[in-house]
């Protein structure tokens, strides 16, 4: 990669890595790695996201219509975070009398509930510090590139003997590459990351309230559910024109 051909142009990506050698190879790879696994993260995430917000909206078509609890949770997908949510209250409340500490019967059910909300978030959440750690870092590395590329450079220029401008401007903007490539890594990196946690913090807020309507159903024997609107009727069709 490094030979130099005749005709090809001294400057650019290539003459810059083969200028900084080894180290500043290396450190390119790493920030590919990096952006990739940016990259990764963040359609992953996504992905995941739009799956429980669209489980959200099952829970506001379905479940809350159904008479008991459990009939509501066997609409939902069987996956579901929300139906978890359901199954882990159903289970905590069967499990209460088995208890042989007297424990209240709202705080056993407000621990199963909230835990099953942070096994939730905590999978939402995963990946989400690769993202702040590239951001944080991938300048700083870039800048290590840098670093040593234009020492090489100028290292190379004081052997040769000649320190004109035009000697001296090339290699020593090349070595600049790399910080603009941890800037180019860096930023998305960070806008993912901002964006992906306000997305989670948005899906946290619902399954909470969820949970406190699964929480006060379960403690008032189904009495107590939320307000929800009723489905809207679908349109008559015409009657048809009476034969004479």
């Amino acid at each position: 990669m490094c030979v130099k051909e005749e005709g090809q142009s001294p400057y650019g990506l290539v003459p810059a890595l083969c200028e900084g050698g080894v180290v500043s190879q290396l450190t390119f790879l790493i920030l590919l790695i990096m952006f990739i696994g940016t990259l990764y993260i963040l359609f992953t995430k996504l992905f995941e996201q739009n799956k429980v917000m669209s489980q959200g909206k099952a829970v506001d078509a379905n479940f809350w219509r159904a008479p008991t609890l459990a009939e509501g949770a066997a609409k939902l997908e069987k996956n579901s975070a929300y139906r978890q949510v359901v199954e882990d209250g159903l289970r905590a409340n069967e499990e209460h009398n088995k208890l042989t500490d007297p424990v209240e019967a709202h705080d056993w059910m407000h621990g199963t509930l909230e835990r099953s909300q942070n096994h939730i978030n905590s999978k939402l959440n995963g990946g989400l510090a690769f993202l702040a750690t590239v951001g944080s870092t991938a300048p700083f590395i870039g800048l290590f590139g840098t670093v040593i590329g234009i020492l090489r450079a100028l290292v190379k220029i004081g052997a040769s003997g000649q320190a004109s401008i035009d000697t001296v401007a090339g290699p020593v903007g090349e070595a600049l590459i790399m910080t603009a490539i941890g800037l180019i890594v860096a930023v998305p990196a960070v806008l993912a990351f901002n964006w992906l946690q306000s997305r989670n913090k948005a899906i946290a807020r619902r399954l909470s309230t969820f949970s406190n309507d699964v929480l006060g159903s379960i403690m008032s024997g189904g009495q107590v559910k939320p307000i929800t609107t009723a489905a809207p009727a679908k349109a008559a069709a015409p009657a048809a024109p009476k034969k004479a």
